[in-house]
């Protein structure tokens, strides 16, 4: 058999490595992660609870941030698997994994090549920005995996012009849009507008993008979600997701993320870590007029460009154009550089990250900054044993890689992507989750046992409504009324009350914490019924659902 129609058995082992550490490890034993999946998890949580499977809200205010797709999945996923970390995160794992797959066979298919087939989806899998999203309870796993299928099928159907491919390029646009908005489908119609124009085949793109059984595809998949959601709202949600989260997104800093041109020329490096020594080739690589090596280029340069003039910039919004680089680092493996230099990356990280448990405690933090203190100094205290044997066990991969005759530095670095996967997942993000979250959790955790009205003031950690079970107001608690609240937003509150109100804490640590406003005189101690007509929990939307625990 020749090499394109076997799959050797460490092929099959390496892969099987990169989807469970790069996507499925931990999924389920850390809390939720603020703010983004808190927020995400928690309006799924409002959605099956309310049965209204149109619309989002988050802690009882309508969610305009984005369609409904994800949340569906969510939704199946725990009214399946009942509310817990892993079913909120599962629909990201198995998008990541097809994503991963896709790009495998993608990359076999154009090259006859295993070992390129490989590399392409062992620096999508285990590379660091991928891997963090794949891990998460957020869309950005099945915008990618939707903007990579369309993607491939643009270029498979340029190859080789069928209705089907058109179909599909539909198809996993719509979901897209479904998912995201209008990115997943003005990115795949602009690069393609390019793309056949090199080619000089604007015609068969025309005949493509004028396709009315790919509308209709569009349309049946969109169009009964979008009828019965404008009956129900009479247009706020795709007016406030349109002209704010759209257009408003780029053309203005929302939520603080701005940035500049050069923003992405930062972060490009750190996204595909620790693949990063083979970016210079692969670019080097796509200068040539291959079709397919100049495809993967454009594909990149037009998400690069446009994402660096937009007005509100995260680093994974790179990652959309970045499936191209992973294909081309599968193309390029028998001109990845010297070992030494393929590694380097890594052996940085590891040195950074197994330095940690040291350095932590030296950073200074200013006075005012207590919520951020209090995260470090918790994380500061959380490294054991455990930490030190998973860095220790990663540097010593490292060298090996680095020392060992014969090995080729493809090979290399991905072992490398294996041994900096197992220091993220096993060591570097339980201690994070154990000083940012696993207080949130704790506290919302206390305040289900004491089963009182709880709000929150001036502190957005959507993750707290989630473990405990309710809907978590913000505004300054009334007499009787537990208050969740970021350490650094304590002395306002206390302002806000006034001198004369004593807070009672009944849970401090890292950066949040739990108190009670005492009853006014008179009334029933905390936890004693008032009455007949008195509710346990007031502003609150309860549930007998379980939750996370």
């Amino acid at each position: 058999m020749s090499e394109a129609e076997r799959l050797p058995a460490g092929h099959i082992l390496f892969l099987l490595a990169a989807l469970l550490l790069g996507f499925w490890s931990k999924i389920g034993s850390v809390p939720l992660f603020d703010l983004d999946e808190g927020a995400f998890s928690q309006a799924t949580i409002e959605m099956v609870d309310s049965g209204n499977y149109l619309s989002t809200t988050l802690n009882g205010e309508p969610r305009y941030d984005k369609p409904i797709l994800i949340y569906w999945l969510q939704a199946a996923a725990v009214k399946t698997f009942g509310f817990s970390e892993w079913a909120f995160r599962l629909p990201s794992a198995l998008c990541a994994s097809i994503w991963l797959l896709a790009v495998y066979g993608f990359t076999w298919s154009f090259t006859g090549e295993r070992r390129a087939a490989l590399l392409a989806a062992g620096s999508l899998g285990l590379g660091l920005m991928p891997s963090v999203i794949g891990h998460a309870a957020i869309a950005d796993a099945l915008l990618n995996m939707l903007i990579a299928l369309t993607m491939l099928d643009i270029y498979r159907h340029c190859v080789a012009p069928s209705l089907v491919k058109v179909l599909r390029i539909y198809l996993w646009m719509v979901l897209g849009f479904l998912t995201k908005g209008p990115v997943a489908v003005a990115l795949p119609l602009l690069v393609s507008l390019i793309f056949y124009a090199w080619q000089r085949r604007p015609l068969q793109w025309l005949k493509a993008v004028l396709n009315p059984l790919g509308w209709l595809v569009f349309a049946a998949v969109v169009l009964p979600w979008a009828w019965a959601l404008y009956q129900q709202d009479h247009g706020a949600f795709f007016r406030h997701f349109l002209l704010e989260h759209n257009l408003g997104r780029y053309e203005n800093t929302l939520q603080g993320h701005g940035g500049q041109p050069w923003y992405y020329l930062v972060w490009l490096p750190l996204i595909v870590l620790p693949f990063t020594a083979l970016l210079p080739a692969a670019l080097w690589r796509a200068r040539k007029p291959d079709p397919l090596d100049g495809y993967l280029l454009l594909w990149f340069i037009v998400v690069f460009v446009f994402f660096s003039f937009s007005g509100t910039q995260l680093p994974h919004y790179l990652l959309y154009g970045c499936t191209p680089l992973f294909i081309l680092f599968g193309r390029g493996w028998r001109s990845a550089p010297a070992r030494g230099w393929v590694l380097l990356p890594a052996l940085l990280l590891v040195a950074v990250l197994g330095a940690l448990p040291w350095v932590l405690p030296l950073i200074h933090i200013p006075d005012q900054r207590v919520y951020e203190r209090g995260i470090v100094a918790l994380a500061a205290s959380s490294f054991n044993w455990t930490y030190y044997a998973i860095a220790a066990a990663a540097l010593l991969s490292l060298l090996v890689l680095l020392f060992r005759p014969g090995t080729e530095s493809w090979r290399a670095v991905l072992g490398a992507g294996l041994a900096l996967g197992a220091l993220v997942w096993f060591g570097v993000v339980p201690v994070l989750a154990a000083a940012q979250q696993q207080p949130v959790r704790d506290a919302a955790l206390r305040a289900k046992e004491l089963n009182l009205p709880v709000v929150s003031y001036h502190t957005f950690l959507p993750s707290f409504s989630v473990y405990r079970g309710a809907v978590t107001p913000n505004r300054l608690p009334e007499p009787g009324e537990l208050v969740f609240v970021r350490l650094d937003r304590l002395q306002e509150l206390q302002d806000e009350l006034g001198k004369q109100v004593t807070l009672i804490p009944e849970f401090n640590r890292g950066g949040v914490a739990l108190l009670l406003r005492p009853p006014a005189p008179n009334t029933p101690a905390p936890g004693q019924p008032s009455g007949p007509a008195s509710s346990p929990v007031s502003g609150s939307a309860k549930s007998g659902n379980p939750r996370p625990s």
